[in-house]
């Protein structure tokens, strides 16, 4: 069939359906929602057999709905209605909660039931839970509707019959007023649900230090206490600590509300100077502050060993890496390299492996030329840590998405297995025709050959996991399901730390580098993708800048890429 896939943006929900509905081979075409016309004139061009909307912020348009099957991916149970459908079920501590493809209508959320799927909700930031449990959820209520669609005998359930007990109805916009923390009364626990409830967006209107602004990544703490309800009594990192009535709570990101541009940035550096008087609590002595804490507490890289592996986790925001983190990893990385372990596994964190740099900070940065470069060579550095390890097997397990840099930085290890689900974009070009550096020069072409390479970066289309792994990107697609996986990877990085043949495999991994630098120095490679990059950089073509700004400051589309809108391409013409 040909689906038009119609969204506010091509999100990481959009692109695991693209994935998973082009890998079952129907036609997909993308149009981003901007305006009734335009959505009108994507539809007269593709011809849609049917239209998915996996993520709509307006309603779509009536002369589309009479016209065509339209089903619109709701974030809520059956019966449930309404813009702020999961942030309430997060605020207000729902133990089960679920997904509902229904058919567009006249009314917001009320047309008849395709398909529906639930899950039991766990404690957890509103974007993590959208891209896990809600992704997981959407893709199976999805594919059964088009399943039941391409039948043609399958009669949908009007809302009316098809709700349930627990359905609540239409309920309007979540807003600041109802998601405002009480500081003198609000227990730690009431205080996460709403920091998690408005995670990713709009965030917690809030004063900090003296400041208006908007709070987001909340994170629990165990021990440290004192103070006053709501003042900041400690700070570690990025992150800063805040008293409550029976503890204490994290914050790891604010956005100040003046001026009206400001960036979402991690909290201990936006308010660094009113931070000077606040005590830092660090965990332990560097480097060995990686170890686990025992206890819930804010930490953003933390180790496990077990049975000759080494696991080290780094939970970053949204899969950004700035330059201080690269560091901060690459400190860690090189102490693990000393411990008595055969296997390092880079776990990454739940939620993301990697995006690469950190677009924000740069953003943010006296000069963002400068950042940008510095920051591309503290992750170079890193990756360039990893190809050169030669003693210890290394593997990337992906647990969530990755893209960008954060793919070669992951392909930079001898093995990288991802959890299914994941979906990956190795590509840099998206912003701004960026050249991309992590020595994916070298790494790409060497998997997958360098046609495909071109192709990869020239197509800057998502790939699901399992693709990964056909074109030889990815070694294999774990389970899908996050603990299924952690428990997967550890039994396979223990059998490798455990096999017969180790010495040999290391023998053969050292031969492979040693040929590879006589054949090309890295360093060779590092230096024509900076000076690629400086281009980028400091060069007349201002589009990465400008792509980089549009970026981080959320400017509303104005056009769909041409690359996703493959209906808008010259010459295109529906099959005959």
């Amino acid at each position: 069939m040909r689906i038009l896939l119609l969204c506010h943006a091509f999100n990481s929900l959009s692109q695991r359906l693209y994935c998973e509905l082009a890998g079952r081979g129907h036609a997909l075409s993308v149009e981003y929602d901007i305006a009734d016309s335009v959505a009108e004139e994507a539809v007269a061009l593709f011809r849609p057999d049917l239209i998915i909307a996996p993520y709509l912020r307006r309603a779509i348009p009536e002369t589309i709905w009479r016209q065509h099957c339209c089903l619109v991916v709701h974030p809520g149970i059956v019966g449930d209605r309404g813009p702020s459908a999961l942030d309430r079920a997060i605020q207000d501590g729902e133990r089960e909660w679920g997904v509902t493809v229904l058919q567009a209508t006249g009314d917001m959320d009320a047309g008849p039931v395709w398909a529906s799927a639930v899950f039991p909700m766990r404690l957890g930031r509103k974007s993590s839970i959208y891209r896990h449990e809600v992704s997981e959820a959407a893709t199976r209520a999805v594919l059964c509707a088009v399943e039941r669609f391409a039948g043609g005998a399958f009669v949908p359930a009007p809302l009316a019959r098809g709700a349930t007990a627990a359905g609540s109805g239409l309920r309007p916009l979540l807003r600041q007023p109802e998601r405002a923390i009480d500081w003198q009364r609000d227990d730690s626990s009431r205080v996460l649900a709403r920091l998690h409830a408005a995670d990713g967006f709009p965030g917690v209107a809030d004063e900090l230090l003296g400041e208006p602004c908007l709070l987001f990544d909340g994170w629990p703490e165990d021990l440290l206490r004192g103070g006053p309800p709501g003042a900041v009594i400690a700070w570690r990192e990025t992150a800063i600590l805040r008293a409550t009535v029976d503890g204490a709570v994290w914050i790891g990101h604010v956005r100040r509300r003046a001026p009206a541009d400001s960036l979402k940035l991690p909290a201990a550096e936006a308010f660094a100077a009113q931070l000077a008087g606040v005590r830092e609590a660090p965990l332990a002595g560097s480097p060995a502050a990686c170890w686990a804490a025992p206890h819930r507490t804010w930490q953003d890289i933390r180790y496990e060993e077990a049975d000759a592996v080494g696991f080290l986790h780094f939970e970053f925001y949204n899969g950004a890496m700035s330059s201080r983190q690269c560091r901060r990893l690459l400190a860690a990385y090189a102490w693990v390299r000393q411990r008595p372990v055969q296997v390092i596994v880079l776990m990454g964190g739940r939620d993301h492996w990697s995006n690469g740099i950190h677009l924000q900070q740069i953003e943010a940065a006296e000069s963002p030329a400068d950042e940008s470069l510095a920051n591309i060579n503290a992750i170079d550095d890193l990756a360039e840590a990893i190809i050169r390890t030669d003693d210890r097997l290394t593997i990337a397990a992906l647990q969530g998405n990755c893209a960008a840099g954060g793919c070669f930085l992951a392909r930079a290890a001898d093995l990288v297995w991802a959890r299914a689900g994941v979906i990956l974009n190795p590509h840099y070009r998206n912003m701004g025709n960026l050249y991309g550096s992590e020595y994916w020069t070298y790494l790409l072409p060497a998997r997958v050959g360098a046609a495909a390479a071109e192709a990869i970066m020239q197509q800057r289309l998502p790939l699901s996991a399992s693709a990964g792994v056909t074109i030889g990107l990815l070694d294999a697609c774990l389970a899908g399901d996050p603990e299924a996986f952690r428990i997967d990877v550890a039994r396979r990085a223990r059998e490798l730390a455990q096999a017969a043949d180790l010495a040999s495999r290391l023998r053969a991994k050292r031969a492979r580098r040693q040929a590879d630098e006589l054949q090309r120095p890295l360093a060779s490679y590092r230096a024509a993708e900076l000076a690629e990059m400086e281009r980028n950089f400091y060069g007349f073509d201002p589009s990465y800048h400008i792509a980089r700004h549009h970026f981080v400051h959320k400017t509303p589309h104005s056009w769909t890429p041409r690359h996703l809108a493959i209906h808008r391409e010259p010459g295109w013409r529906v099959a005959q």
